[in-house]
C-alpha cells in the first residue's frame, strides 16, 4: 500500500550526490572529481576539503572537462564530471560519444540542476532532452534516482560499475522515503503492488507518482507504481510482469515525452505486449523561468495530471 511509504525527511538530490563521492572517495582512492565552475552547486565542498589532491577545476571549459576526464581513465582513474545536466550534455555531446562512449571509457557524468524544477534559471538551463541524448549512446548506462538516498546510493555504486555512466538528479528540496537498500543498477524499484494499472516513473516525479497513487487507491483503484531508476539498461522483466497484470500503463518523468522514459517503455510494450500508455511529461516544448512546483503544474507534470493520465487510460482498457 502507497500509504505505508513514509517521509523521513527532505533534501535535495544534488546533495546526495555529494555525500556519496565523499563517501564512495574513502574507500577508492581512484575516485577524481572535475567541475566546471560548480563546486558548490554539486555540493563538493566536502569532498575538496577532504581530497584537495584528487580535485580538478576546469572552469567553464565542459569540452575540455570530459576530454581531461577522458584521459584520466587510462591511468586507471574513476573520473565524475560535475556541472549542470544542460551542460553536462548538450553542450558536450561530442565530446561524449568521441572521447567516452566510443572507447567505453570508465567516465562517470553526473548532472544536477535537471528538468524544470531548475526554476527560475529558464529554459536555457533547463534541459529535457537529456536522458534521450544519453540513453542512445551505445554502451551508457542512464540513472536517474528519485530522492536523496537513492542519488548518494547511486553515486557510490557507479564506482564499482565499469563503463560510461550519466546520473541525473536535481536542484530542490524533495521528500526522502527510499532506504539505501532500493537502488541496485539496472532493476527497477517497487513500491507497491496492484492490478488495474502501472505506472513507471522516475526522478522526482516517482514521489508525484506515490501521491498520485494514494488518490487512486482512495477510488478503489489498485496502482502498481514502479520506479524505473535505470532508465539503461532496462529492467524489461519488471516492465512487462507488470504490464502482464494490469494491461495499461502511465509513464511520468521530468523530460520530453519525445525519448525519455514513456519512450523506453512503449517500446517494450510494442514488441512484448501492447497495451494503452498514457504519457506524463513535457510536450515538445521548452521551459521557462518560475518556482519548480509551479512549473510542474504549468506543464502537465504534478500529481492531479498523473491522476486524470490514470484514469483515462483505465478507460482506454475498459473501453
Amino acid at each position: 500500500m502507497l500509504k505505508a511509504i513514509e517521509v523521513t525527511g527532505n533534501k535535495d538530490t544534488r546533495s546526495g550526490f555529494g555525500d556519496g563521492i565523499l563517501e564512495a572517495a574513502r574507500t577508492n582512492e581512484n575516485i577524481v572529481a572535475l567541475t566546471a565552475d560548480l563546486l558548490g552547486s554539486l555540493k563538493l565542498n566536502a569532498f575538496v576539503k577532504e581530497f584537495p589532491e584528487r580535485f580538478i577545476q576546469c572552469g567553464i571549459a565542459e569540452a575540455n572537462m570530459i576530454g581531461i576526464a577522458a584521459g584520466l581513465t587510462i591511468g586507471g582513474k574513476i573520473p565524475y564530471t560535475t556541472t549542470f545536466a544542460n551542460f553536462s550534455t548538450g553542450r558536450v555531446y561530442d565530446q561524449i560519444r568521441q572521447s567516452v562512449a566510443y572507447s567505453n571509457k570508465n567516465v562517470k557524468i553526473c548532472a544536477s540542476h535537471a528538468g524544470l524544477t531548475l526554476g527560475e534559471d529558464g529554459a536555457t538551463h533547463q534541459i529535457l532532452e537529456d536522458i534521450g541524448l544519453m540513453k542512445m549512446l551505445p554502451g551508457m548506462t542512464v540513472i536517474v534516482p528519485c530522492d536523496y538516498n537513492q542519488t548518494k546510493a547511486a553515486t557510490i555504486a557507479i564506482a564499482a560499475y565499469e563503463g560510461p555512466v550519466y546520473l541525473r538528479f536535481g536542484r530542490p528540496v524533495w521528500p526522502i522515503f527510499t532506504n539505501v537498500a532500493d537502488f541496485v543498477i539496472g532493476k527497477a524499484h517497487k513500491l507497491s503492488d496492484g492490478k488495474d494499472v502501472s505506472i513507471f516513473t522516475c526522478g522526482h516525479l516517482v514521489w508525484k507518482a506515490i501521491e498520485a497513487g494514494r488518490i487512486l487507491e482512495e477510488k478503489g483503484i489498485s496502482v502498481e507504481v514502479i520506479n524505473i531508476h535505470t532508465i539503461k539498461p532496462l529492467d524489461t522483466e519488471a516492465i512487462l510482469a507488470s504490464i502482464a497484470k494490469t494491461k495499461c500503463a502511465v509513464t511520468c518523468e521530468e523530460h520530453n515525452i519525445i525519448g525519455g522514459l514513456g519512450d523506453s517503455i512503449a517500446q517494450v510494450a510494442a514488441k512484448h505486449l501492447p497495451i494503452p500508455i498514457e504519457y506524463i511529461g513535457t510536450n515538445d516544448t521548452f521551459g521557462e523561468s518560475g518556482k519548480p512546483t509551479e512549473l510542474l503544474t504549468k506543464y502537465g507534470l504534478d500529481t492531479p495530471n498523473i491522476v486524470i493520465a490514470a484514469e483515462k487510460v483505465l478507460g482506454r482498457k475498459n473501453g
